[in-house]
């Protein structure tokens, strides 16, 4: 989720009961609401190294008991400054650590249902999770957690209440039209979609993680044609729109469904919204996989779908593109690609040497 979104959070919880410690309280529920976020100091490495860090350690197990202490220091520090009388029991600071701790786990647990995902592992095991329900930004969650604070100041407590209330809905909301979507997805794709591997991720699990060990790659260009999983990926306007992601062993079909006009919607004109995105790996691809910032950007995606030109020189530009975050298509035109936000262009030379390397497609 976007700061915005966990500092509004921060300030609703600080309606709650959680808020009984006043101002020191407030303050340290929307620093820890924010704090997992603090990896973005990574980016003075340059934007490779955020990529290969964020949603980290900071979001682990070490990042909510850390972090969590690192807050209620911080509170304590800048009470005992703002008043110099300021002396905080043993069992205060306790109290703030463990506010700043749920502060923390509750940034997690809100970057979990989105399609980005996170790591709350790392260190330990770098597995990547989500349940693909929110996009990174939420509209309605933004506006309900802004309501709930501007409507609700002469009844915090019960406005807030209403608040939390309201947001469980729209998980809820989002998480069944997942469901929804993901249930229509054999009737979307048709019968242009092949059978499912042997070892394909099964539709429904609540959870889903990457990367995962599987017998195929897409390197191996023997391997015949089979679905290895089928993802939805939500929309950042509309709850019932859905980019559905058909992963095969030797690349992507890929379907824009809208829930709510499918029943009266001709088969038809589900194909004419649907792009095919090839995943073959020549061996000019092979080479470029090697490059740093081509091993950072395949640990970080999900959907990596990759193309690549040759020049008169034979350097091969190989560009990489997360289908998770690419734009709409336009139905008019299925070929008509728009670029990816993340993504990564490596150029190499018949020998395998790396001539450049870039984040961006």
């Amino acid at each position: 989720m976007d700061n915005l979104t966990h500092s509004l959070f921060g300030l609703t919880l600080a309606r709650t009961p959680l808020g009984r410690g006043g101002r020191a309280a407030t303050i340290a529920l929307v620093l820890a609401s924010n704090a997992p976020d603090i990896d973005i100091v990574t980016t003075a490495g340059g934007a490779a190294k955020y990529l290969a860090w964020h949603r980290g350690p900071t979001h682990g197990p070490l990042g909510v008991i850390g972090l969590g202490l690192i807050v209620a220091g911080v509170v304590v520090a800048g009470e005992r400054l703002l008043d110099r009388t300021s002396r905080t029991t043993r069992d205060a600071f306790l109290n703030l650590w463990a506010i700043s701790s749920l502060g923390v786990v509750c940034h997690i647990l809100m970057d979990l249902p989105t399609s980005y995902g996170t790591r709350p592992l790392s260190p330990f095991a770098w597995t990547w999770f989500t349940v693909d329900w929110m996009p990174i930004v939420d509209i309605y969650l933004l506006a309900i957690l802004a309501a709930g604070l501007w409507f609700g100041r002469s009844a915090p407590a019960r406005n807030a209440t209403f608040a939390l209330l309201l947001m469980l809905l729209n998980y809820g909301v989002r998480a069944t039209m997942h469901w929804q979507a993901l249930r229509t997805a054999p009737a979307v794709f048709g019968a242009q979609l092949p059978e499912r591997c042997n070892d394909a991720v099964m539709p429904g699990a609540p959870i889903d993680h990457w990367p995962r060990d599987t017998s195929l790659s897409p390197r191996d260009s023997s391997a015949r044609r089979c679905v290895i999983e089928i993802a939805a990926m939500p929309d950042f306007i509309s709850p019932f729109r859905w980019r559905l992601i058909a992963q095969l062993a030797n690349g992507y079909e890929v379907r824009a469904v809208n829930l709510l006009g499918l029943p009266n919607m001709p088969a038809s004109n589900v194909r004419l919204i649907g792009v095919y995105y090839p995943n073959q790996w020549t061996p000019a691809v092979a080479k470029a996989s090697n490059a740093p910032i081509a091993r950072t950007f395949l640990g970080f995606s999900r959907f990596p779908s990759v193309r690549s030109v040759i020049d008169e020189n034979g350097v091969a530009t190989v560009i990489w593109t997360d289908l998770r975050f690419v734009i709409a298509d336009n139905p008019a035109s299925p070929r008509q690609r728009t670029p990816g936000v993340f993504g990564a262009t490596i150029r190499v030379t018949p020998n395998g040497s790396v001539v450049s390397e870039r984040l961006g497609s």
